[in-house]
């Protein structure tokens, strides 16, 4: 593999020659000297310089683009022919998205690991827009998110399913009430996720169908995480909307309640994602894995 092309490839990644610099080992001096070798090889600059942020340029695209391609390549070669050895070695890159990373995925990459020592993973996280990009731009193999929104090049498969409930911190005044009504939902302060959430998407979905829009409840403030959420709840009397693998924690330290709301079911698959019509033989190692692990047949 031609090394000035991995530089490449981390520095078109990063847009930061230091950051480029860092991950690989190699000095800031070292990364522009490949940089330039590469564009004196090719009579074209691949990076526009403009003060200290720097931008691809059409031939540093058109490059980026294929360099994908290399070393995906490449990937293919290391595993299947160390399978040969009986020694399956190899790098693979997952995404998912943060529900998935936070309480599903880990268990499961730590099983695999126990059983093919030598392949190593990389875990993007992001929510389901991002993870699905990542997978187009074939920045990953496989994702793993919350939502289905039906790119037409993606392969969409249901892996387990999940229930978003509606949760708030014990203390809260409406825990005295046996039921939330739909309308009651309406003067209620609600904390979501950000916009390109799968989790935020499969509620404004359901919500509709029941004839309640997301711009009906008031929102009081959108945050980046799981995890975030939960903390926000615990320190005021706002409710959200919730996966049940999520709040197991909280439910049991007497933290967080479950809410019925009349009405009102909201269910959904998580689904491992891969590009239409593009497999792997590691890829596919490690979807076996996933459907062993749950007792699934994918």
């Amino acid at each position: 593999m031609d090394f000035r092309l991995k530089v490449f490839y981390t520095v078109a990644l990063r847009l930061n020659f230091t950051k480029a610099a860092t991950e690989l080992y190699i000095t800031q001096p070292a990364v522009s000297k490949h940089i330039q070798e590469l564009e004196e090889t090719y009579k074209t600059k691949l990076f526009e310089r403009n003060g200290s942020k720097i931008a691809l340029t059409p031939a540093g695209k058109i490059l980026l683009q294929h360099t994908k391609n290399i070393f995906e390549i490449y990937r293919e070669i290391d595993f299947e022919m160390s399978s040969f050895r009986n020694e399956r070695q190899g790098l693979l890159r997952l995404g998912s998205s943060t529900t998935i990373s936070q309480y599903i995925i880990s268990p499961v990459l730590a099983r695999f690991h126990q059983k093919q020592q030598d392949i190593k993973v990389n875990l993007l996280n992001g929510n389901t827009e991002q993870i699905e990009n990542a997978l187009i731009n074939k920045e990953i193999e496989i994702g793993i998110v919350e939502g289905q929104s039906k790119n037409q090049s993606i392969k969409y498969v249901p892996f387990i399913k999940d229930e978003l409930v509606l949760v708030c911190n014990t203390q809260n005044p409406l825990v005295k009430q046996n039921e939330i009504s739909l309308e009651d939902l309406k003067s209620m302060k609600f904390i979501t996720r950000e916009r390109g959430s799968g989790t935020l998407e499969v509620i404004e979905y359901t919500l509709k169908q029941v004839g309640v829009k997301l711009t009906d409840l008031q929102i009081e403030m959108q945050l980046g995480s799981t995890e975030s959420i939960k903390s926000y709840l615990l320190n005021s009397d706002c409710f959200a909307f919730m996966s049940i693998h999520a709040v197991g924690k909280e439910l049991k330290n007497n933290e967080l309640i479950v809410l019925d709301v009349e009405g009102l079911s909201i269910e959904r698959y998580f689904y491992i994602i891969t590009l239409l019509g593009k497999s792997d033989a590691l890829s596919e190692l490690f979807i076996q894995n996933l459907a062993s692990c749950y007792n699934l047949t994918l």
